[in-house]
């Protein structure tokens, strides 16, 4: 049984298809391009101020998503992870937070290990169904395009915070 999503003080995400819409472009000498959601940006820095950890746990590597999770703010980044129920130990470990305590955001298959284990699993809108059959909440918004940002409303609204991160912008 899940946790309550007012419980939750770490945000963990995947990024390929969450952070991202799951597209990779490759220029011709090889280097990657990701495109990443602003307001999912915006969100990911709110939840922080407010006094919540961020994480990232992704399969794939790359100098991209290093800069993204510097300017986020983001010291918590797992990446080449093909054992992410392995990179859930690791992020426990480094953070001192139970598992009981975290979401977790996916979209894909490698993601359902650490789905099954943490208190609270998240799907985005277009995720693979044996992820949102294992979710506590699925966005309405696809991967790359707001789903994080969905997703830390969600969590924020179950604190009754959402209007005091809102109001840190007035």
């Amino acid at each position: 049984m899940p946790s309550l999503p007012s419980t939750i003080t770490l945000l963990a995400l995947d990024v390929d298809g969450v952070l991202t819409d799951g597209s990779v472009f490759l220029t011709d000498a090889g280097s990657e391009i990701k495109r990443f959601n602003i307001r999912d940006g915006t969100g990911l820095r709110v939840w922080q101020r407010l006094g919540f950890r961020a994480a990232v746990v992704t399969g794939r590597a790359g100098r991209a998503l290093q800069h993204r999770c510097a300017e986020l703010g983001i010291a918590d980044v797992i990446q080449g992870s093909h054992d992410k129920a392995s990179a859930l130990d690791a992020l426990i470990a480094r953070t001192g937070i139970d598992a009981a305590h975290i979401a977790f955001l996916a979209d894909d298959w490698p993601d359902l290990p650490i789905l099954r284990r943490v208190g609270y699993p998240m799907a985005v809108a277009d995720a693979d169904p044996r992820v949102k059959a294992l979710a506590a909440f699925i966005t309405t918004r696809p991967g790359g395009r707001g789903a994080v940002r969905e997703a830390i409303e969600h969590l924020l609204t179950a604190r009754g915070m959402l209007d005091r991160a809102a109001a840190l912008f007035d």
